[in-house]
């Protein structure tokens, strides 16, 4: 399995040195305007489609930008610009076609480049050349005199990872060796994480050549499976160290946590890739790639913690726990060192962790004795008792208290601002950020977030003049700093009008002119006859993040939606998943009021680095609901199976609380400080578009898993008493039942030994209830059929014997007892029953002896004929003879003994129905509902 593993990785990394292109931060949303503008000009006006680049020149102190020594400089420097290969256009700001790209104090001109090729499309030599001409302009101007290059062309900067990313691996590391009080348990969690971010990144790299893919998305892919892919692998792992720490073959252990614990990593990781392809709600390509890369990097790390896990713990051996759990050889000298002596550095981290070993022992599932019990046993003393109880002692403070501490948390968020990510959120050296800031100093902050209003001019006769009236009246509106461009294009067919707004690109004085100038479409058409669009990459942002906000809320009910049925499907309850989602909510509302405190309002901006301030990354809200969703859903389902484990298995709801409690929340405590530490530690990072998902993320795990999920919950649930695990029964039976914990493995586990091996048996049956429409239909139902023999459930039909059949054939639930059919447990593997054994409803079928015949026809080992009395013909009867003489033939012909279970009024309806060798036993079901044993040859 690692052979496999490494060798797929090291050819997955082949591909991606081969194949990737590199990431592209071209953010596009088909149906906007704004983007149906752009592919509308990439057609008509393709001078203008393209990137561009801006040249700011500042004067030395006193200097005045019109002297003839700086013109004719920049006027040489802006031929040699044209020139450059895939510039299409550079526009000297002396020019008489444009106005504003000389500021009002003289002192500063701006030269814009127009590029005729996209941004992904732009060579390094092209970018190269653009900063050289600066330089050689700068030398050539008056000393002291400035020039900078940037613009949207230099706006994508690669990211990649820091010394702060491998800091949160560390602390993780740290945490696994105090969790798990052995190096070699904790480095497994590192290795498979390592190993799946590897693989996803590297299959994220070739889906570039095929698929635009941004810069954020890698980041995101890499902080997702690095974090839970640790936490995966830690739930297994400390399952099976806590099951080998028992005595179980370490073999034997690591099978049984996959199929445990396994089983409820699977259903979290389904919840979170689920919520990550939920993002596609919102119809925008970039994100939906988003979502699908990353639920990606969550699928592989399932993947790997189910398969390759499982593989390094055979590895390990008896080595994933400290030598004091380890068997022991017989020792004949007398001077032999007490085994309670760690001989080891491992054997003290061991002893170091004695005091929390009660905790991790009660996660291991109790023996068939302690069900039996009839009064639960105490949880162990320690930190984890301590808390429970604090939370829950007065249930009704500690709700008020979070519910109001977490609100007001949220109320910063009602002043979140979106937007998409531009040069002035690159770091301050960059040299795009340098043009941004002396941009927004030298002539205003709207100059590094001009709009494009564009529009059809084929009807006019006089193109230049129409450009020339509809430039001036928009440059009087409110919220226009200025017009510096109103042209046809070279066809007349075609005209475009910049416009410099008085606000930044992420403003909302920007927002509102965008909107203003859309509101007056109907004008502008009425006046000039010409269909206005607004479009530019800063009104692109502005729609991008409109679409975003209108799709939080389907998405947030989506995701609630979605926890509401899959908590309500593993918990058989009302409340837990009710009070699960409300919990969420308040997770994601108070990780949104403190993002906003920081990237809006700058608290603890400066030591968090945070690289920009006022806005956020558009796509940080929906990324956070949907990631948060399935974390949250993780540590739900971990702490409170263990609470319903033992509520289920002794009745007590509220001892239940901190037994399960302290069962689980050691390795919820690790799994969340883990996550905690991987996200923050891309924090300080410096890129703008993770940071906030990064913090956000970080905030939103620590509050849900220590405030929400470890105070809240418990004490909604001491609230509730019995009521918490109250479900309807049409829901129950709606329903699909998720055995999230392996409850149905342990219980399988139990009856391997019985009954005791021996002759073949088809039915065994001890203490059996089964339950029907809320009635005990069957009360302490007991047999034992061997293969090849006749069962005949005697009654009338208002005794239950139809419904006693259905559930021995596995079709009803059986609510209590032990039961065996066809050699394996019910109700645990009622699938396997159902296609072992064949069911013929003899009253309900119009052809009796088709109906056998169906019965049989699947290779059935068992097959039942429910309602025999229904069918009197002669003929009948010997035509079904017939069917089950050819079938039990057939069995015997594959070395299997026909077994057949009959339901009737009078045993001997079976005279002359079965095979003679068939010994047959009859259970006289009594109007009472208390079956009674006779036996018959």
């Amino acid at each position: 399995m690692l052979t496999l593993w490494l060798a797929a990785l090291v050819l997955i990394v082949a591909g991606a040195a081969l194949l990737g292109t590199g990431t592209d931060n071209t953010y596009t949303i088909p149906g906007t305007e704004s983007q149906q503008a752009l592919d509308a000009l990439a057609r008509t006006f393709p001078q203008v489609s393209g990137t561009s680049a801006q040249m700011i020149v500042v004067a030395a102190k006193g200097g005045d930008i019109r002297d003839p020594a700086y013109q004719s400089a920049i006027e040489s420097s802006v031929t040699a610009i044209s020139a450059i290969p895939q510039v299409s256009s550079a526009t000297s700001p002396y020019g008489t076609t444009t106005t504003g790209n000389i500021n009002e104090s003289s002192t500063s001109a701006l030269v814009p480049i127009q590029l005729a090729v996209a941004q992904t499309a732009v060579t390094p030599t092209t970018m190269d050349a653009l900063q050289a001409a600066g330089v050689t302009l700068e030398h050539a101007l008056p000393s002291g005199s400035q020039v900078a290059v940037g613009g949207q062309v230099f706006s994508q900067t690669a990211t990649g990872i820091s010394i702060t990313e491998l800091l949160g691996i560390a602390i993780a590391f740290i945490v696994l060796v105090f969790t798990f009080a052995s190096f070699v348990a904790a480095g497994l969690p590192l290795i498979t994480a390592l190993l799946g971010v590897g693989t996803s990144l590297a299959i994220i790299t070739i889906a570039t050549r095929f698929v635009t893919i941004t810069s954020t998305t890698p980041l995101l892919s890499l902080m997702l499976g690095l974090a839970v892919g640790i936490d995966y692998a830690l739930f297994i792992v400390s399952r099976h160290q806590d099951q080998v720490k028992q005595g179980l073959d370490p073999e034997e252990s690591a099978a049984r946590a996959v199929a445990t614990a396994g089983s409820a990593v699977v259903f979290a990781a389904i919840t979170v890739i689920i919520a990550l392809l939920g993002l596609s709600v919102a119809n925008i390509p970039f994100l939906t790639t988003m979502g699908v890369a990353a639920a990606l990097a969550v699928a592989i790390a399932v993947v790997i913690s189910m398969t390759l896990t499982p593989a390094l713990l055979g590895f390990a051996g008896i080595r994933i726990v400290a030598k004091r759990y380890r068997p022991q050889p017989a020792v004949d000298e007398p001077d032999a060192a007490p085994d309670d002596v760690p001989d080891t550095e491992e054997d003290a981290e061991g002893a170091e962790d004695e005091a929390d070993a009660p905790a991790a022992e009660a996660a291991v599932v109790p023996s068939a004795d302690a069900e039996a019990a009839e009064t639960p046993p105490a949880p162990p003393r320690g930190f984890f008792l301590g808390w429970v109880r604090a939370v829950t002692k007065w249930p009704i403070v500690t709700v008020v208290a979070i519910v109001a501490v977490l609100g007001l948390a949220t109320v910063p968020a009602a002043h979140l601002r979106l937007a998409l990510p531009d040069a002035g959120s690159l770091d301050e050296h960059a040299p795009a950020r340098i043009t941004y800031d002396l941009i927004a100093q030298e002539f205003g902050p709207g100059y590094n977030g001009p709009l494009i209003v564009t529009g059809s001019i084929i009807q006019s006769t006089d193109p230049v003049g129409l450009m020339n009236e509809l430039g001036a009246e928009i440059a009087t509106l409110p919220g226009v700093a200025a017009v510096p461009l109103s042209t046809p294009n070279e066809t007349g067919d075609t005209g475009i009008v910049q416009v410099i707004p008085e606000g930044g690109p992420d403003s909302e004085q920007t927002k509102a002119l965008v909107a203003g100038l859309r509101s007056m479409h109907d004008d502008f058409e009425k006046t000039y006859g010409v269909d206005l669009s607004v479009t530019g990459y800063t009104a692109a942002g502005i729609d991008i993040s409109a679409r975003l906000g209108q799709a939080l809320l389907p998405f947030a009910l989506l995701v609630v939606g979605l926890s509401l049925v899959l908590l309500a499907m593993v918990f058989r309850s009302i409340v837990v998943p009710v009070t699960a989602a409300l919990g969420y909510l308040l997770s994601v509302g108070a990780a949104f009021g403190i993002t906003t405190l920081v990237f809006v309002d700058g608290f603890l901006a400066g030591p968090l680095n945070v690289a920009t301030l006022g806005s956020v990354i558009s796509f940080m809200p929906i990324i956070l609901m949907g990631v948060l969703f399935g974390l949250a859903m993780d540590y739900e389902v971990f702490l409170v199976s263990r609470m319903r484990e033992d509520y289920v298995r002794f009745g007590d709801a509220r001892h239940a609380i901190p037994s399960g409690f302290v069962g689980s929340a050691r390795v919820v405590t690790a799994a969340a400080i883990i996550m905690f530490a991987v996200f923050a530690a891309f924090i300080p990072s410096g890129d703008a578009s993770i940071q906030p998902i990064a913090l956000g993320l970080a905030v939103g795990v620590a509050i849900d898993a220590f405030v929400v999920r470890m105070s809240l919950i418990p004490a909604v649930l001491m609230l509730f008493g019995d009521k918490a695990w109250w479900i309807p029964r049409w829901l129950d039976r709606a329903l699909p039942k998720f055995d999230v914990e392996g409850e149905g493995l342990h219980r399988e586990l139990e009856l391997a030994d019985w009954p005791e091996p021996g002759d073949a048996h088809a039915i065994v049956a001890e203490d059996v209830t089964v339950v029907s429409g809320g009635a005990t239909i069957v009360d302490g139902f007991g047999v034992t059929v061997a293969a090849g023999d006749a069962l005949v459930l005697a009654g009338d039909p208002e005794s239950g014997r139809s419904v006693l059949l259905h559930a021995l054939a596995g079709r009803l639930p059986v609510t209590g007892g032990r039961l065996k059919v066809a050699g394996v447990a019910l109700p645990m593997r009622a699938a396997t029953v159902r296609s072992r054994v064949g069911i013929a409803r003899l009253a309900s079928s119009p052809d009796p002896v088709d109906a056998v015949r169906v019965a049989v026809s699947n290779r059935a080992v068992i097959v039942m004929l429910d309602d025999l009395d229904a069918v009197r013909h002669p003929e009948l009867r010997d035509d079904i003879a017939d069917v089950l003489l050819h079938a039990a033939r057939a069995a015997a012909k594959r070395d299997v003994s026909l077994t057949i279970v009959a339901t009737c009024a009078d045993p001997a309806d079976l005279d002359g129905l079965l095979p003679r060798s068939m010994a047959v036993q009859v259970v006289h079901l009594a109007p009472a509902r208390r079956p009674s044993l006779t036996a018959v040859s």
